[in-house]
Parts: C-alpha cells; structure tokens; sequence
C-alpha cells in the first residue's frame, strides 16, 4: 500500500478498519468471550457493529473496549482475569518474523490502560505479557513508562530473557522514542539502550528488526552513541556476523541518507578518496507526469565500495525549498575501469508524500554521503 491510513483509516480506497474491524472480526472476539460465566455474545456484537460505521481505526478500538467492557467485571484484577481467561492461543513461538497477530487483539491493553493504570499497576503489567503474545502491546505499554518509568524499566529487564519472542520484542518497540499514532515516550531517550543491548543477540528476526529500528531512531537524536554501540556489538560476536551485519545497515539507513562519515566508515564506506564523478539529468525541462533519468558514472584510481545516492532539491512556492535523498547503488569500484549507474525518477502529479511544484529543481550526486556534483534541472507543469 502506498499510504498510510489517515485519521479515519482510509488507504487509497482501500478501508483498512473495515477490513480489520467488522461483523466477521468482531465475531471472533464475541465467541473468544463465550468461556465467561454470563457473558452474551449477541448483546455485544448488536451495539459493537451498530458503532463501528461513524468511526475510525483506532476509535474503533475504544470502541470494542467500551462494549465489552460492559460485561466485564468492574474491579480491574478480575477483568484483568476475565481478559486472560477469553484470550485466543499465544502466536506461534516457532514464526521468527511478520507474525503480528489481530488488531481486535489489542483491546486488552486499552483496558490495562483505562483500569490499571493508577492503581493495579503490576496486575495491568501481567495482562500486558500475556496480550502481548496475541498482539503487540507496543502502544499500551507506553503510558506505564510515562507513569512508573522505574517499575515499568524494571519489568522490561525481566522481559529480556522471556521465552515468547513476541514479550521480548516489546522490550525494544515499545520503549522506542516515537511511533506512528502511539504516544510519545517521555524518557531520556539513551535510557533504553541498556535493553537493546541485551536484545542486540536475540535469535528471531522479529526482535532484531525493532532494536535496529529503534536505533534508526535514536541515530537522529544521539549519532554517536549509536555507532558507538554498533562498533561495540561488532567487537563482541555475540550476534551472528551476517545478522549484526544487517542490522546496522538497518539501524544507520537514515544516518547515510544525511552523509554521516561516522556512519558511512562503520558499513566500509570511506571518505575523501579522489574520483570523476559525471551527473546527467535528462529530459530539461522535464513534465510533471514524465520521468527524469538520473546518470553517474564514476572513476577512480584505487578499488573501493561505493554507495551512491542523490538529493532532490525541490522547488517550493514562496522560496521555500524542500529536499529528499534517493537511492541509487551500492556497489565495488574498480580501479580505473567507469562505473554508470542510471534511475529513472518518475514525477509524479501526487506523489505520496510531497507535491511537485513547476519551477527550477536541482539534483545533487551523493558518493559514500558527500556531495560530488549538481545540476539544475526545470520541472514544468
């Protein structure tokens, strides 16, 4: 999918909260909630799906919480038991990645939350570990450590060594310091490190793709603590050479997309070394709703890895500028011999995520992340 959901979950056409939340899937958590003494799966499904149209994706959330809560017991250690007592099998512990369960799982964390929270705080704690095996808690989890960061920092650690890879993958994503749609984390943002530490050898894709995406994070707000950490990991062989080699690809994609030396040598990408670098951008002018294609060739006396990319300087109505780096190729220079990498870069009438604007653009070469070369290029309309 192209775009993420707006507010009320609309995807290019494509209703994900109907698809995620309707007569089917509530259905499912009407008959999961059957083992309990009393409770009536029609009184729930009738007011759940007669709410759902008015709302969005995540108010629908609430909204299931609201309905079944309805018929829970109202001291929250018992609903907290009722809730685990109605919860589906945990997800498969022999899946090593993209196993991420049911979003009308998650309605157990928003009632940790609403009833826990305060006052039952280890109890709502529990109930995470075990939803959490259903659906990611990353978002509930938050709240707790904006509450009781020490008491909650101190379950994480016990969380390291869970045998569920789902409860140790929370320890990274849910102490991450932003996510979409989720509350921020008011922590000291280098506070976590002590746990992606920990977690930086976990066997299962699943954990090691959130601690290198909680660094990606971390690399825009603490660069050199985050390579230092890297480098750290690399002396200690405790993850497998090819993983940890991945994972800080992973973890430092934003810091070469902003040229960072300290980053680039950490992936073998050096600086400073002489070359001829050639920039070609054709059509000039080129039409929005065309294509431009962008040309390096590249030479240099010694062998060596490149990694080249290019920036986009867009023109802006008023004056203002607005830029994003592109990917083009990673690969082996040899000695003496031109290397052409070429792309072509279509200009999108809507683009997902910035509009083009008819005006003089510029288009910068990146070689292991300096800058070795511009040319202005004019997009008409």
């Amino acid at each position: 999918m192209a775009r993420g959901p707006d507010g009320k979950g609309q995807v290019q056409g494509f209703s994900l909260k109907d698809e995620l939340f309707n007569a089917d899937t509530i259905g499912v958590l009407a008959r999961e909630h059957c083992v309990l003494p009393g409770f009536d799966p029609d009184r729930f499904m009738i007011k759940a799906v007669a709410g759902l149209a008015p709302r969005g994706l995540l108010e629908r959330l609430e909204w299931l919480a609201e309905c079944l809560e309805e018929q829970l017991p109202r001291e929250f250690p018992a609903m907290a038991d009722a809730l685990e007592a109605a919860m589906p099998p945990v997800l498969s512990p022999d899946q090593t990645d993209d196993d991420f369960g049911r979003f009308i799982h998650a309605v157990p964390g928003i009632l940790a939350v609403r009833h826990g929270l305060e006052d039952h705080r280890d109890r709502a704690l529990d109930l995470l570990e075990a939803a959490t095996q259903r659906f990611s808690m990353e978002f509930y989890i938050r709240p707790f450590l904006n509450r009781w960061p020490d008491e909650t920092l101190a379950r994480l650690r016990g969380w390291c060594d869970h045998p569920h890879y789902h409860v140790r993958r929370l320890v990274s994503e849910g102490t991450r310091p932003r996510l979409p749609w989720a509350a921020n984390v008011t922590l000291d943002p280098v506070v976590p490190l002590d746990l992606l530490d920990r977690l930086h050898g976990d066997p299962t894709r699943f954990v090691t793709r959130s601690v290198a995406n909680h660094l990606n994070d971390l690399s825009r707000i603490v660069p050199v603590r985050v390579c230092a950490m890297l480098r750290d990991w690399q002396a200690r062989g405790v993850q497998a050479p090819k993983e940890l080699d991945w994972m800080t690809r992973h973890a430092l994609r934003t810091a070469v997309k902003r040229g960072e030396a300290e980053a680039l040598a950490l992936l073998g990408y050096g600086q400073g070394t002489p070359m001829d670098v050639t920039l070609r951008v054709t059509p000039d002018p080129v039409q929005i709703g065309a294509a431009m294609r962008v040309s390096v060739t590249l030479t240099a006396q010694v062998d060596l890895p490149v990694m080249v990319d290019y920036r986009v300087t867009f023109h802006r109505p008023g004056g203002r500028v607005g830029e994003k780096v592109f990917k083009l190729k990673s690969a082996q220079l040899k000695a003496g011999v031109p290397l052409t990498v070429t792309k072509l870069h279509k200009i999108k009438a809507e683009a997902s995520t910035f509009t083009w604007y008819p005006g003089p653009h510029a288009v910068t070469v990146q070689v292991n992340g300096e800058d070795r070369g511009t040319v202005s290029v004019a997009v008409v309309g």
